[in-house]
């Protein structure tokens, strides 16, 4: 695994990880800052593009770019990329998600893919008799090798992976890194853990596992974070504008930390929001400044959401349109983004 920092500050840190990370912390390149470009995910998996669903603009990435963001998270549907598990790839979908990667690129941006579709298909579990593991094995066996020379192309497993066992998930997530890493791709892979792959709910054992323990089994020789989401509300889910209190949200954040170092593993948020009210803003300020002192295992997070088809009554939704004023929210992510490094795996 690529770890950010100075040379003297990683051998430092491999005699003693556990004890001096966060004082080299400040040595270290900021988390890269990014956000999630929703509208590609959007409607049923036979929906038609522009009315049903929408990848992201040129001017959508033009806007990414100018805010500071170095790096999107590009959520799809997985049935309408392939139309039928272990199939083909439906030819049309596939050239609108690589033109969106490559369009990305053409304004500076690192790329996510992230199959949205918490860990289902056709309303099959990932793991199960009617969805083998081995179904997303072959979805990521092609995506790397259609992918694995685009060293700003990060490979997401699964978005929210939830109500399943949380083993059933864990072996599906190391048959598709398998899978990614047997056609050569060196690309960074971000893997969840199932519960919707909170922070806050890490340790929490969901019949008899809990995603701390399953997750630590994971094995990968290729560059790998573990993917976290944490909104800030009240039921932690991202559905209400209101929100807990700073030291609350840091507390949640804080669990994934933890983790992270005890097993000298990388983290990614990919998922974190709020609404536009001073404690939520205060919340996300606690969040942000956590993550960069803890620089160490954090590599990177990406705000939910952006995207042109979200309505204005949206709370979490952080792209103004064309001439309206900045959303509050900006004004506190401004401090986060700065000249932040783009995430990639191969060296």
């Amino acid at each position: 695994m690529k770890i950010f920092g100075f040379r003297f500050a990683a051998r430092v840190l491999a005699l003693s990880p556990l004890l001096l990370a966060p004082a080299l912390a400040a040595e270290r390149a900021p988390p890269a800052a990014g956000v999630n470009f929703s509208g590609a995910e959007f409607g049923k998996p036979s929906g038609v593009v522009d009315h049903d669903y929408h990848y992201p603009s040129d001017a959508d990435f033009e806007w990414a770019k100018r805010s500071g963001f170095v790096v999107i998270r590009l959520p799809f549907l997985w049935e309408r990329l392939q139309p039928k598990a272990d199939g083909e790839f439906d030819a049309a979908e596939l050239e609108r998600l690589t033109g969106a990667v490559a369009r990305a690129r053409a304004k500076g941006l690192a790329t996510i893919l992230d199959p949205h579709n918490y860990a289902r298909r056709d309303g099959a579990i990932v793991g199960s008799d009617e969805l083998p593991a081995s179904a997303l094995a072959d979805l990521w066996r092609r995506l790397a090798a259609r992918f694995k020379t685009e060293k700003d192309v990060v490979f997401g497993l699964m978005n929210e992976p939830h109500d399943m066992p949380v083993a059933q998930w864990g072996r599906a997530a190391q048959a598709a890194i398998d899978a990614i890493r047997s056609t050569g791709a060196c690309n960074l892979v971000l893997v969840p853990g199932a519960n919707w792959t909170g922070a806050h709910s890490w340790n929490a054992e969901i019949g008899g596992q809990s995603n701390a323990h399953a997750m630590a089994a994971i094995r990968d020789r290729g560059a790998h974070a573990f993917e976290f989401h944490q909104y800030l509300d009240a039921d932690w889910s991202g559905e209400h504008a209101e929100c807990r209190k700073p030291e609350e949200v840091v507390a949640a954040l804080a669990v994934a930390t933890d983790w992270l170092r005890a097993h000298r593993q990388k983290g990614f948020l990919g998922e974190f929001g709020a609404g536009p009210d001073a404690q939520c803003r205060a919340g996300v300020d606690a969040m942000l400044k956590h993550m960069r002192d803890n620089g160490d295992v954090w590599r990177g997070w990406t705000w939910w959401a952006a995207g042109a088809w979200w309505p204005p009554s949206y709370p979490l939704q952080i792209q103004s349109p064309p001439g309206a004023p900045a959303k509050p929210q900006m004004e506190t992510l401004a401090h986060w983004i700065g000249k932040t490094p783009a995430p990639r795996g191969c060296r």
